[in-house]
């Protein structure tokens, strides 16, 4: 008994400390990104060149995405709304539910998978290949570069995508709406505007930053990080897109906490 009971100590031991290691080394990055940020050189071209990319290349499929989300939410709500006699009160409930809940987290999993994966892989391709190691004996900071920059530009530009995002469902409801109930568009959108509050539009935006702060670091440290050749730049990509989309929904689940608490308070 005691035997077994020493193998599992001695089976666990090292893989616990695998994940503190893994911990302590994603806090020193965090933290050395806070610090690289304040402090010139400041690359704003990069930032720009990021932010375009990053912005421009998620349009279609966030486009796409938003107008199916806004169909199909409005399609699924109707009949039960029906059932009550209160499908009046549509507009509200997407609005609601698109601009706390919907936006936000649709176009973050979207960025994790599309923008996270592309992060990681394109740092970690640069990694494996000595880039990295070349600029440093350049005299170039490769953290503030390739790191920075990159993360300033996911969170700049996952808000600006949910509010695109928002507006995008938003429409496709009211196609869906429109064609079912006959609502105008002055009277869809007035319903749409009365069901928000202040602190509804203001924690979506917060909960954006956070998502996209979020999507970077991970495909940056992922990507900083990643070894053993071409199999190391896969691994990175694809650990950017699971770890992001897993802190997503944690992240997630805490602002509903202190959001609800703001609100009953």
């Amino acid at each position: 008994m005691a035997d077994n009971s020493t193998k599992k100590d001695h089976f666990l031991t090292p893989k616990i400390d695998k994940v503190m290691m893994g911990l302590a080394d994603a806090f020193a990055f965090v933290k050395r990104f806070f610090k690289e940020v304040w402090f010139p050189p400041y690359e704003f071209r990069e930032v720009i060149k990021q932010c375009y990319q990053i912005g421009y290349n998620s349009l279609p499929l966030i486009s796409l995405t938003g107008f199916i989300v806004g169909i199909v939410f409005t399609n699924q709500s109707r009949p039960s709304l029906s059932e009550f006699g209160a499908t009046s009160w549509l507009p509200a409930l997407i609005s609601i539910a698109i601009v706390r809940a919907m936006g936000p987290l649709v176009t973050a999993l979207i960025a994790a998978g599309k923008v996270g994966s592309s992060i990681g892989a394109e740092i970690g391709s640069m990694k494996v290949t000595e880039q990295i190691d070349a600029m440093e004996v350049s005299a170039t900071n490769p953290f503030k570069f390739l790191v920075v920059t990159r993360v300033l530009a996911t969170t700049f530009m996952i808000p600006i995508l949910v509010m695109y995002t928002d507006f995008v469902a938003l429409m496709g409801a009211f196609l869906s709406v429109h064609q079912k109930e006959m609502v105008s568009f002055n009277t869809y959108f007035v319903q749409v505007f009365e069901a928000i509050s202040f602190l509804d539009i203001f924690s979506s935006v917060l909960k954006s930053l956070v998502f996209g702060f979020t999507i970077g670091i991970v495909g940056c440290y992922k990507g900083y990080h990643s070894s053993k050749g071409t199999e190391g730049v896969g691994r990175a990509a694809n650990a950017s897109v699971v770890l992001a989309m897993f802190l997503i929904f944690i992240e997630e689940l805490l602002a509903l906490q202190i959001v609800n608490f703001l609100r009953m308070s």
